[in-house]
């Protein structure tokens, strides 16, 4: 299948998912190459065919719906956002959620193989209770729908290219090397949840002070099903709780129970009600 046919079939293919089709763009030729492998397996010999196929066979929708998961993740991505968390919100969360129960309860969402709750996990273990010296436990609900990614976070063992962009000092402290990989201390492991499950399905238990969807909902969604997201991310959410979207991504609409922290536009407080 060409990339021309490739991109026509999506382009049919991805609003009848609720997915958009800009998202995918860049990342098309991951699917591209799922999909040429189904029709193989199929014995089709075009994309035109398969259109027809999945007309036929309605539960092949749910197989090419898996096509569309895109895994793309490493340690400490968008660099600015950390520098965020670790100098303004996390102590934030420390000091005024930390002094009423000891506790934060964050929620990483399309967390593929763990880097991105390992990478928050170090961060406050390192950066934050360490200096600090705070009795407050940070725990993290990681979820997604990759029941494949869900056992590699569970593992813990990273190439060294998914660490390039992990400060020298964290890898040290947080990783041992293990041959060609690096295995997560298990330490940081302690208090994090991870689950599989579908965004648009089902939701972890419980409310979070910090919720990061990135590069997701916002990205890979249409408009309709991000709206539902939104909605539900903000009843999940904590009052003067914070929702982080991805460096490339908006919200679908104004909320006006949340507002820009500190002028960022892919960082959002939600305001306590009065």
């Amino acid at each position: 299948m060409s990339d021309k046919d490739c991109i026509s079939f999506l382009q049919w293919s991805l609003p009848k998912l609720h997915f958009h089709w800009p998202g995918f763009r860049k990342v098309r030729r991951q699917v591209c190459r799922r999909i040429q492998k189904r029709l193989n397996e199929l014995g089709l010999s075009d994309h035109k065919e398969y259109q027809q196929y999945l007309m036929l066979h309605p539960d092949e929708w749910n197989i090419l719906d898996s096509f569309c998961y895109i895994s793309l993740s490493r340690f400490f991505r968008d660099k600015m956002v950390y520098e965020i968390l670790n100098h303004k919100i996390l102590p934030y969360l420390a000091t005024t959620k930390g002094a009423q129960r000891n506790r934060i309860d964050a929620w990483s969402l399309g967390c593929c193989s763990g880097e991105e709750p390992y990478s928050l996990k170090i961060l406050w273990e390192l950066g934050i209770k360490d200096k600090s010296k705070s009795e407050t436990e940070l725990h993290i609900a990681a979820t997604d729908i990759n029941p494949r990614l869900i056992q590699r976070a569970q593992a813990g063992t990273y190439s060294a290219g998914s660490l390039k962009e992990l400060p020298s000092d964290f890898l040290k402290y947080a990783f041992d090397p293990t041959g060609q990989s690096f295995y997560l201390k298990d330490q940081f492991k302690k208090n994090i949840q991870f689950l599989q499950q579908d965004i648009r399905k089902q939701f972890p238990e419980g409310s979070s002070d910090l919720i990061l969807c990135r590069n997701l909902a916002f990205t890979y969604f249409d408009r309709e099903l991000q709206n539902v997201i939104l909605e539900k991310l903000i009843d999940r959410l904590h009052g003067s709780g914070f929702l982080i979207i991805g460096a490339h991504e908006k919200l679908p609409y104004t909320e006006p129970s949340l507002s820009n922290f500190e002028s960022q536009s892919i960082i959002f407080r939600k305001k306590n009600k009065t």
